[in-house]
């Protein structure tokens, strides 16, 4: 059916979170060792928000902040836009697309059970089409 479960069983269902205090500069350096692009911001056990590359670009560097500096608080998105794991990847895509953000919380009874990027959903369709234009093309060669 091509919902979002089916790319975090490919990818697993890692979340990397970090505080609302940390520095910026730690939240960046977490991001470039787990060679992600964003990183779900807690306050203790509740999640507040979402700090991506993009947040950095706009809100410390072409603002002059400094990194150490900054707190993740200072920089994060919000609103936190979430899906389930029953979402298609199709509505997946325009939602991101609609919204103009590259990841996405996937949220299921209220837990977060992954982040889906937009490397990801095109990933996964792209892997799909490439099956489905095999199956064809062995379908009309009759093999």
């Amino acid at each position: 059916m091509n919902q979002l479960s089916e790319i975090l069983d490919e990818k697993g269902h890692e979340v990397l979170r970090i505080e609302a205090d940390a520095s910026v500069s730690e939240a960046v350096k977490r991001m470039v060792e787990a060679n992600v692009g964003s990183l779900l911001v807690t306050e203790g056990d509740e999640i507040t928000g979402i700090v991506t590359e993009r947040d950095y670009l706009r809100r410390v560097a072409l603002e002059g902040r400094t990194d150490k500096g900054t707190a993740v608080r200072g920089i994060v998105s919000l609103p936190l836009i979430v899906v389930t794991p029953e979402k298609t990847v199709d509505e997946c895509m325009a939602l991101m697309t609609d919204r103009r953000i590259r990841h996405v919380p996937v949220v299921d009874g209220g837990e977060v059970v992954g982040i889906v990027s937009i490397g990801d959903v095109v990933k996964f369709r792209s892997k799909r089409q490439s099956f489905e234009i095999q199956f064809l093309h062995d379908y009309i060669s009759a093999r």
